[in-house]
């Protein structure tokens, strides 16, 4: 099967959407099918070696939103030579802006059927961006009609479906849930992510792991240090991640007078060295109600860290409390208490993760077998034939 895959965000930057479709390419490539990815151009070394194509196209910074780029398919002559000597079966859209506006309108051209996913909730971008309600609502009713013009829409959760009808779309939504492959840990890179992370043997180590955004209620977080701290809990909080709110991050620390505990990672592109902050980690915590099935829960899981996440989010469909992690209210008190709850006693926690390693990661072939069923059945309604 020849398959599009176009995305507003794709590596080197490493964001959950970006990583989605790195999965998706990898694992549909190695089994055998035709991908090109459309993406925004930057620096992603050799692509050679890899199962599938990238097709870039033009694209610059986006002031204030590192790593992000805006790209401008649709303007890119290069891009167009490429994309009309790539044959396709089916388009597949990640996102409802530059990429995915492209992907439609060349299936549109094809008469190819088009797969969207629902990613992400875009009222809590558009709101922080434009400031004004009427704005961000405005901007979720184009998502909404974005999807309509879809063949096939899917969801990465039942609540993410959800949060698409209320925007206004009002066809069906199928939940393809994101996957992760399990792998084995290298534990050669534990004393080197040790050190270089300031992490002392003994010491709990609470992770977070994505935008330094307030958007994914980091405040939260150090609110719950402040209580540990007062109740004479000594953790090490590492924020592994970039993002437009670091600054205040660091401000909102020293305010609270946690500062001391605090260790900002960085961007990390590496899964070995990612992978061994997981494993280090006492518990990921990640409080977002903004995420819809965020890939770090998934990828701790698969390191036996259990994660601590609110009660009746997105991210809780996959964590059951107390059996392989840990579901608490959002509040500072509720999340404090379920880090101490969690860091009580070793061996449970130990347990949590075992169980979570057991429960919560699955691998993308058995994800994308799905998948492709579905791609077929859309290709054989348009009463094409798919390539094989």
């Amino acid at each position: 099967m020849r398959i599009g895959q176009f995305t507003d965000s794709f590596l080197p930057v490493v964001d959950g959407v970006g990583r989605v479709v790195a999965s998706y390419a990898q694992t549909l490539g190695g089994m055998g099918h035709e991908v090109v990815v459309c993406a925004p151009g930057a620096n992603m070394g050799e692509t050679r070696a890899l199962p599938y194509r990238v097709a870039p196209y033009g694209a610059m910074r986006m002031p204030g939103r590192l790593p992000y780029r805006v790209g401008f398919p649709g303007l890119d002559m290069r891009f167009a030579r490429q994309m009309r000597g790539t044959p396709l079966d089916i388009v597949h859209v990640h996102a409802p802006f530059m990429a995915g506006r492209a992907g439609v309108a060349l299936a549109k051209r094809r008469g190819l059927p088009v797969v969207g996913s629902f990613h992400s909730k875009y009222y809590d971008d558009f709101a922080q961006v434009l400031k004004v309600e009427a704005l961000a609502r405005a901007g979720v009713r184009m998502v909404a009609g974005f999807y309509n013009a879809c063949d096939e829409v899917w969801a990465v959760s039942e609540a993410s479906g959800e949060t698409l009808r209320e925007y206004g779309y009002r066809g069906r939504v199928t939940v393809m849930p994101n996957g992760t492959d399990a792998r084995a840990l290298d534990e050669s890179v534990l004393p080197e992510v040790a050190a270089r992370y300031g992490l002392r043997p003994g010491e709990p180590v609470l992770l977070y792991v994505g935008q330094l955004n307030w958007k994914k209620n980091i405040r939260r977080i150090l609110q719950a240090v402040k209580l540990l701290s007062e109740a004479g809990i000594r953790a090490r909080l590492v924020l592994a991640g970039q993002g437009p709110h670091r600054g205040e991050i660091e401000r909102e620390a020293r305010s609270l007078g946690i500062a001391p505990a605090l260790t900002f990672a960085g961007h990390i592109t590496g899964t070995r060295e990612l992978d061994g902050l997981y494993a280090l980690a006492s518990l990921l915590v990640f409080p977002s109600l903004y995420d819809n099935a965020p890939m770090v829960v998934r990828e701790a899981a698969a390191m036996r860290t259990p994660a601590v996440v609110l009660a009746g989010s997105s991210v809780a469909e996959i964590v059951e409390d107390r059996i392989n992690g840990l579901a608490c209210e959002d509040t500072a008190a509720g999340v404090a208490g379920a880090i101490r709850w969690g860091l009580a006693e070793p061996e449970r926690l130990a347990a949590l993760g075992l169980a979570a390693s057991r429960s919560i990661p699955v691998p993308w072939r058995a994800i994308l077998g799905e998948a492709l069923e579905r791609y077929e059945a859309l290709i054989r309604a348009r009463g094409n034939a798919p390539f094989r």
